[in-house]
């Protein structure tokens, strides 16, 4: 069930997202910024994608070793293009989207329950690095991680099996990175946030496979923080009222 709920909710949060004019501003401001920063990186990568590739293997004069050398030019092509997309998702997320996250999720749970829940009051500098420094260990060390898993398993014969793992593991603590905006807020203890990413791990799965459609990733991604506070409210805050 709860697998499902994941599924739902973030189609849920996309809804609500598109029809909140508030919302729907951030979230376009958000996923425009990704866009950008991904066709920017991009475009890069793939400016300098001949000379690296002729910097790894320079094109054979064997035909028998041409057809190999191209396989391996478009792959390269495909790497780079996917190592631009998370790199630009990251340096959204870090240089900027934390901040468009979090004014998402207050406005969701302003609108769901009346009010917004927060710890103890700080001035914008000091909540901004406060956002910064949960952002480290909810997304960019987990997708790094990701990447690199990916990256290694491409080397061995279990690749297949390493890959979709790696995928599954970003997607999760992706969609964790959502869930968590309301208990950080509230200034709740770390490892309670980090066990609570465990006791609703179908959850995160379920939220996070939308992740795993190629261009709708990223507008997902953009009203994820409302699907996420909409589940937090009605579910967690929900158990805890009389």
């Amino acid at each position: 069930m709860n697998f499902l709920s994941g599924i739902s909710y973030n189609f849920r949060g996309l809804k609500l997202g598109l029809k909140t004019p508030r919302l729907l501003v951030l979230g376009l401001v958000r996923f425009g910024v990704v866009i950008g920063l991904t066709v920017l990186g991009a475009g890069l990568a793939l400016a300098y994608h001949d000379d690296i590739l002729l910097a790894m293997w320079a094109k054979p004069e064997s035909w028998w070793l041409v057809w190999l050398w191209y396989v391996t030019s478009w792959v390269l092509g495909l790497l780079l293009v996917g190592l631009a997309t998370a790199v630009a998702y990251l340096l959204a997320q870090v240089l900027f989207a934390v901040i468009i996250m979090d004014i998402m999720s207050q406005i969701t749970e302003r609108q769901t329950s009346g009010d917004v829940q927060t710890g103890a009051a700080m001035a914008w500098l000091p909540y901004f690095l406060f956002l910064l420094k949960q952002e480290i260990p909810r997304a960019v060390l987990p997708v790094l991680l990701s990447l690199l898993v990916m990256v290694a398993g491409w080397l061995t014969p279990f690749s297949p099996i390493t890959t979709v793992m790696a995928s599954l593991a970003a997607v999760v603590f992706l969609a964790w990175d959502n869930t968590d905006l309301v208990p950080a807020r509230r200034h709740e203890p770390f490892g309670a946030r980090f066990r609570f990413l465990f006791r609703y791990f179908a959850f995160h799965l379920g939220f996070g496979l939308w992740f795993l459609i190629p261009v709708l990733n990223i507008l997902f991604l953009s009203f994820a923080p409302v699907g996420a506070t909409l589940f937090y409210v009605e579910r967690i805050d929900g158990k805890k009222k009389p």
